[in-house]
């Protein structure tokens, strides 16, 4: 029995519902696909399908059994795609998830190039805050920012960038300007509070002294993408990392606190856990690091 061949078969069927959708999907006979599948049972000596006379479904073990059948499927697929040189012939639907104010400013604008070299690849920018879970997303590779919360991910670090203290010039003019971290207790905050954390206690850094500042908020943000317009609309106070304000370049936002540092927020790129990489994924991480 071709072993793979057999796994693509049972994953047909699977996705079908049935033996003879699976048959005529794959150009076999039916009696084929069944003593295929029958096979592929007696080898794990394990029930994989429930069959009744007008449809199959799989079983727990089977269920399983085709996740990673799946799998192992599109990675010999990619291995295929990778021997004929990375970045030759990429094809097909590549699923890339990003959180939604990093991928409006700096990768939905410069796609344009990258889509452009390789007119076969279809690409699914999913743009999510949220630690999306990659394996039932059919994500193939995450741009995550911060502390990486699910250790079982395989990660690469990409960067480090700088976080900084925010404010418009217009709350500036209204508030004043704080001079030290426990100035801001008489300020209005713009709190992040995104993955079960309120966001409200901001950690500073000057020399070998930290403190820590537990701030008042008006206003909290599941969303990166709120704080940002908060700030640009004179609300408040907010921690941001660089990428996320280009208006520091021109003025229309304004850093506080010049003396005193926060922790940096680090750039991971992430795959499924036990998968690897795709050669759809490494082109692009490896675009990403050339032109971001």
């Amino acid at each position: 029995m071709d072993r793979m061949h057999a796994m693509e078969v049972f994953v047909r069927v699977v996705e079908t519902g049935s033996f003879s959708a699976a048959a005529r999907a794959l150009r076999i006979g039916q009696p084929a696909v069944s003593k295929l599948v029958a096979a592929l049972e007696t080898r794990l000596d394990v029930r994989l399908l429930i069959r009744s006379s007008r449809h199959v479904a799989p079983t727990e073990a089977g269920q399983a059994y085709y996740e990673r059948a799946k799998r192992a499927i599109a990675e010999a697929d990619e291995a295929d795609t990778a021997a004929q040189g990375l970045g030759l012939g990429i094809e097909g639907r590549l699923r890339v998830c990003a959180s939604v104010t990093f991928a409006r400013l700096h990768i939905a604008p410069k796609l344009g190039a990258f889509l452009a070299a390789h007119p076969k690849l279809q690409l699914d920018l999913v743009m999510d805050d949220h630690n999306v879970d990659l394996l039932s997303q059919n994500i193939d590779v995450a741009l995550r920012l911060g502390d990486l919360a699910d250790s079982a991910l395989t990660a690469r670090k990409l960067g480090s960038t700088a976080r900084v203290l925010v404010a418009s010039p217009a709350y500036i003019a209204a508030h004043g300007r704080p001079t030290e971290p426990d100035a801001l207790r008489a300020h209005e905050a713009i709190v992040y509070a995104q993955g079960g954390n309120s966001g409200d206690v901001w950690r500073f850094r000057k020399g070998t002294t930290e403190v820590s500042v537990s701030v008042p908020y008006r206003l909290a943000c599941t969303a990166a993408e709120g704080v940002r317009e908060a700030v640009l609309a004179g609300i408040g106070i907010a921690i941001a990392s660089e990428w996320m304000m280009p208006e520091i370049v021109s003025g229309g936002v304004e850093t506080l606190l010049p003396d005193w540092s926060l922790p940096p927020a680090d750039l991971w790129a992430l795959y499924p856990a036990g998968r690897l990489p795709s050669a759809k994924a490494r082109l692009f991480i490896s675009w990403f690091e050339a032109n971001l």
